[in-house]
């Protein structure tokens, strides 16, 4: 995985919010999706981990968001936590995800990836957390994948030209989105390498061609 993208692990992150301002409208969900890489380079969606969360003190709610999603914020049911405690549960696992997989940091997979990024990194800035484990500006984003590879930018739309089934109910749950992605993205970098894309790091090239054939 750290040959295949220089280093970087991507991670599929889906945000939920009370707007569009990251500096001054609520996180209320955050999903993050680990992609895996079996030992033949196909990628793979793995474990999703998702948190509900509370609006941090003094966060704008705008109701045409709220309505567009179906959450309600102060709902009991939705076991929400505050900001520090949700990053920290999403971080960790990406962290160790990181390691394992010898990469040196994350970097963050979303559709319109600037928006996930940015309430991402405002979030952890209010919580005052040192160790985001996410590239400070580079991110992967798959509405411009999904643009070149499928003609098309729309998360359901994209998936379906994709061939992945898509519901128009489960949508808008960070979890959701964020699944759905993933499959998109592993499916696009999947099809790229099919086509015979990503072709072997230069050293490695020039190592294939001086070596003999069995045969000889």
């Amino acid at each position: 995985m750290a040959r295949r993208f220089r280093g970087f692990l991507p991670v599929v992150v889906d945000v939920e919010t009370g707007g569009f301002n990251s500096r001054t409208d609520a996180l209320l969900e955050v999903a993050a999706v680990l992609i895996t890489m079996d030992e033949d380079g196909w990628l793979q969606r793995g474990e999703t981990i998702s948190q509900h969360v509370k609006p941090f003190e003094g966060a704008n709610l705008e109701q045409s968001a709220l309505d567009f999603t179906g959450i309600d914020p102060w709902a009991e049911d939705r076991g929400a936590v505050d900001e520090t405690e949700a990053l920290r549960e999403v971080f960790n696992p990406i962290r160790k995800a990181v390691k394992s997989h010898d990469c040196k940091r994350a970097v963050l997979v979303g559709h319109n990836a600037t928006f996930d990024h940015n309430f991402v990194f405002a979030a952890a800035e209010r919580a005052d957390i040192k160790r985001n484990p996410f590239h400070p500006f580079s991110t992967f984003d798959t509405a411009t994948l999904a643009g070149l590879a499928y003609g098309h930018t729309v998360l359901a739309e994209a998936c379906k030209r994709a061939g992945l089934e898509f519901s128009s109910r489960e949508a808008h749950s960070a979890a959701y989105d964020a699944e759905k992605t993933a499959d998109l993205f592993c499916g696009i970098v999947n099809r790229w390498k099919a086509l015979g894309g990503f072709p072997l790091p230069q050293a490695e090239a020039d190592g294939a061609r001086t070596e003999k054939p069995d045969s000889e």
